[in-house]
């Protein structure tokens, strides 16, 4: 049986509307698409405010059905922008799934994320990577997850927001204009907003779990740096567009097949007799009269220049440029262009190309701090030979430097998780040490020459040998044969997580293989692989 009741619910998404309301100008300022449409964080608290005050409208006791009901129907009705009509489908499902729960359990929240993904990707007609549904999408699939593995309620609610703010950090790998930007999306960050205010309401939480505009706090906590986007290109559409429809003989088909005739970024979402309609468009008068002509009735209508708020928009960034420095910074050494996105997706301002093979110096990575604005530097090797040109480069810093320890990448990544910002830095130092001690690393590569293993047996140029935190594992001929044996002599069989770097010598398919292999041996932990590129050593493997 479920520990909350309808109004714990009720009173949790009236406290996540509140916290969205609160923070809306923090997803406002990430909103610095090329095309802006309104402002992200307005519109989808707008959205939640129309729920709550629909909700409030029903009478003590209401049935569960009429509870859904008033949800959808306020968040239909009060729907603004593009990410407000796609908050309302996301409702809309999420009512769905729970109607047709008996109790809100970890199976209620697979039915209910599974029926929201459906809902709201039906609505759109062209959905697009690195936006809200893509973190939609993520959650969903997280809800499967602790479902099928049996997660208590109260951790399944922790690791879907845990899933969200990792899910909205990933964006800028899908959408160019955030990559470029240096944000992550604007309705992807407010959709982890209300999750992370919901359970932190439900649960009785002293605040959100992310506190400030660091998106994964609880994570990978990187800051997300803003910068201007003042070269506004535009589509060929100026206005957007949105009102309210009453039909009970509307053609809906005929409606959405009109739509892009007359712009892009268009949605008709609802069911008899109600209906939202959202289109970026150069006439909007002509959008008006096909519904008023097609025997419908129009009203709260909102007609938005987006030309005009892309100016005002990018008025006041550059009013609020700072070249003020930010607390932290920090810089790491990595070869790969997958390794380096993620670093720079953990919130790293300066990714120095080298590792085993190409040591940096210290002039490289003294020049790299120089180049980050911050009063106080971090920086992580990631290579036991680095360190200490690492050390003298922050000894020559003229910024507040310390260098983080780590000799590898995944220990980079789990040092990341105990950074805190309100930390002093020798603070800071000290709890990222600690964050990545407990990770082991495994390397996969090509012996160069003879050799011998670390328990006497010998060793071939050409090889395939696995090097267990600078020990050899493991030898054989085959790249899979050999990650599994490392894996097994790093203490795999109890790991709560195995990541699975791919290097640029590792095909697609041979990842895959290698991934189904790991997962079907370790059924028990959370595989989860990235194409780091990296060369030399096809893979790399952490657990933890």
């Amino acid at each position: 049986m479920s520990e909350y009741s309808p109004t714990d619910l009720l009173n949790a998404l009236a406290a996540a509307s509140r916290g969205l309301s609160e923070r809306k100008e923090e997803v406002n300022r990430l909103n610095v698409f090329p095309v802006p449409d309104g402002d992200t964080g307005t519109n989808m608290s707008l959205t939640l405010e129309s729920v709550v005050a629909n909700v409030a409208q029903q009478p003590e006791g209401a049935s569960k059905a009429a509870l859904c009901k008033a949800i959808t129907t306020g968040a239909l009705m009060g729907a603004r922008g593009n990410s407000g009509v796609i908050t309302s489908q996301i409702f809309r499902g999420l009512c769905e799934g729970v109607e047709a729960a008996d109790t809100f359990d970890v199976a209620a929240l697979d039915a209910s994320f599974a029926r929201a993904q459906e809902v709201a990707f039906q609505a759109v007609r062209k959905p697009v990577e690195g936006t809200i549904l893509t973190v939609l999408r993520d959650i969903a699939q997280a809800a499967r997850h602790v479902h099928k593995k049996r997660f208590e309620l109260d951790d399944a609610l922790d690791h879907l927001v845990s899933e969200a703010y990792a899910s909205v950090q990933r964006t800028p790998d899908f959408l160019p204009v955030l990559r470029e930007n240096n944000v992550v999306d604007a309705g992807g960050y407010g959709l982890a907003l209300i999750l992370d205010g919901f359970v932190a309401a439900l649960k009785g939480r002293e605040g959100a779990l992310a506190d400030e505009l660091s998106v994964a706090r609880i994570g990978a906590a990187p800051k997300v740096a803003i910068e201007l986007n003042d070269d506004w290109e535009g589509s060929e559409y100026r206005y957007c567009t949105e009102f309210l429809v009453s039909s009970d003989e509307l053609d809906v088909d005929a409606a959405r097949d009109f739509l892009p005739t007359m712009g892009d970024c268009d949605l008709l979402v609802g069911t008899h007799p109600n209906f939202k309609v959202h289109v970026h468009t150069n006439r909007p008068d002509q959008v008006l009269e096909w519904f008023l002509t097609h025997e419908a009735q129009v009203a709260e209508v909102h007609i938005h220049n987006m030309q005009l708020q892309s100016a005002e928009r990018t008025q006041r960034l550059a009013s609020e440029s700072a070249s003020e420095p930010a607390p932290y910074g920090f810089v790491a050494v990595a070869s790969g262009e997958g390794n380096a996105k993620i670093l720079a997706s953990l919130g790293i301002d300066e990714v120095v190309s080298g590792g085993q093979t190409m040591n940096p110096s210290t002039k490289d990575l003294l020049e790299a701090i120089g180049r980050v604005n911050a009063r106080r530097v971090i920086v992580l090797p990631n290579n036991s030979n680095i360190i200490m040109a690492a050390q003298s480069a922050c000894e020559l810093a003229e910024s507040d430097c310390a260098v983080v320890p780590t000799k590898t990448l995944p220990q980079a990544f789990s040092a990341m998780f105990g950074f805190s910002e309100d930390a002093a830095l020798d603070e800071n130092v000290a709890a990222m040490t600690e964050a990545f001690a407990e990770v082991r690393t495994g390397e996969v590569t090509h012996a160069v020459k003879d050799s011998r293993d670390a328990h006497g047996n010998p060793i071939a140029a050409g090889d395939v040998i696995g090097i267990a935190d600078g020990s050899i594992e493991a030898v054989g001929s085959r790249i899979d044969e050999v990650c599994m044996r490392l894996l097994e002599a790093m203490g795999a069989e109890d790991a709560d997580t195995i990541t699975v770097l791919a290097g640029a010598d590792l095909s697609a398919d041979d990842e895959a293989a290698l991934l189904t292999l790991v997962e079907e041996r370790f059924d028990d932990a959370e595989v989860e692989s990235h194409r780091g590129e990296q060369p030399l050593y096809p893979v790399i493997i952490a657990v933890e």
